[in-house]
């Protein structure tokens, strides 16, 4: 049986992979082309979305492709029917598959029986997705990205996670301060750490928020609740008090340091709103750069990527 290639991880791509598909995305997104007609993509959602979703469903109609949403009330995976088994079931009338879902392990356990690509359209440990779209969002406005400056402030979740490790491969250099007990976990502190050695750039780990955004050129920030942590709300309040992005913190920072942040915002938490609404502020062009970077991805994983015209 042909194995397909998948994106479960931001691990799963070379640092050269990375740079091909950004440059891939900035070529479809000069010049949208059809190269998948008659392609079919399923998203297989069990997390709401509003950016997800409807990137994907423009990055599809770009290239000319179709797209089928499957609510998760309709599926049920793993609880209805069996992870493997609609695994199976969907490659026999699909494409290619974009799962969004909780644990990382629900995903690797899809691919397994997948004869299709299978994208991580987000899961509680990883968003590579994302980290794409916001490395093309960077490169749009900075250039060559070797050598410059990041850091994300914020919890070390699946966002940042995915973040760290792709522009570490980039040589850039990159910084992330968390609270005690919120950290990336240990394997991707390894992954950014190798990646940035091989690749030239930098990468450590904080727990003073001040320390990561001195002289950075680009400011990232996240919510500090993710979906599925509500009960943790109040607490993660107190825990993450010091590392709102706000004017006194962005003042530490290059003088017109680019602000990130990958939505959802919760205004008035982890971002101020004169932050947030600031010159400087890239936030809607990482939004609109979902579409380019996905449509990239599908057309690398169908293998059509060889017809787009530079």
């Amino acid at each position: 049986m042909h194995t397909p290639r998948h994106l479960l991880s931001s691990a799963d791509l070379s640092a050269d992979e990375v740079s091909y598909l950004l440059d891939l995305a900035a070529a479809l997104k000069r010049r949208p082309q059809k190269i998948l007609t008659g392609k079919h993509l399923a998203l297989l959602f069990e997390k709401a979305s509003l950016r997800t979703r409807v990137s994907f469903e423009i990055a599809m109609d770009h290239l000319g492709a179709f797209t089928m949403y499957l609510d998760p009330r309709e599926v049920g995976l793993g609880e209805r029917e069996a992870i493997r088994d609609v695994a199976r079931v969907l490659a026999r009338y699909v494409d290619i598959v974009a799962v969004r879902t909780y644990g990382q392990s629900i995903i690797e356990e899809y691919a397994r029986f997948s004869s299709i690509p299978v994208i991580n359209a987000l899961t509680d440990e990883e968003h590579p997705c994302q980290a794409l779209a916001d490395l093309l969002t960077l490169r749009e406005h900075m250039g060559d990205l070797r050598g410059r400056s990041l850091a994300f402030v914020g919890d070390g979740n699946n966002v940042s996670t995915s973040l760290v490790i792709t522009a570490a491969a980039l040589g850039m250099d990159v910084r992330i301060a968390s609270p005690h007990g919120y950290q990336l976990p240990e394997w991707a502190m390894t992954e950014a750490s190798a990646r940035a050695a091989a690749s030239g750039g930098s990468f450590r780990a904080t727990t003073d928020p001040v320390e990561a955004v001195r002289g950075a050129e680009a400011l990232y920030t996240d919510v500090w609740t993710s979906m599925g942590q509500e009960r943790e709300a109040e607490r993660r309040k107190i825990d993450f008090a010091a590392y709102q992005l706000n004017a006194g913190l962005v003042a530490h920072a290059k003088p017109g340091a680019f602000i990130m942040h990958d939505l959802p915002a919760h205004r008035g938490e982890e971002i101020t709103d004169d932050v947030f609404e600031s010159p400087s502020s890239i936030i809607f062009d990482q939004a609109e750069n979902r579409v380019w970077a996905q449509a990239a991805v599908v057309a690398f994983l169908l293998g059509a990527d060889r017809q787009v015209e530079r």
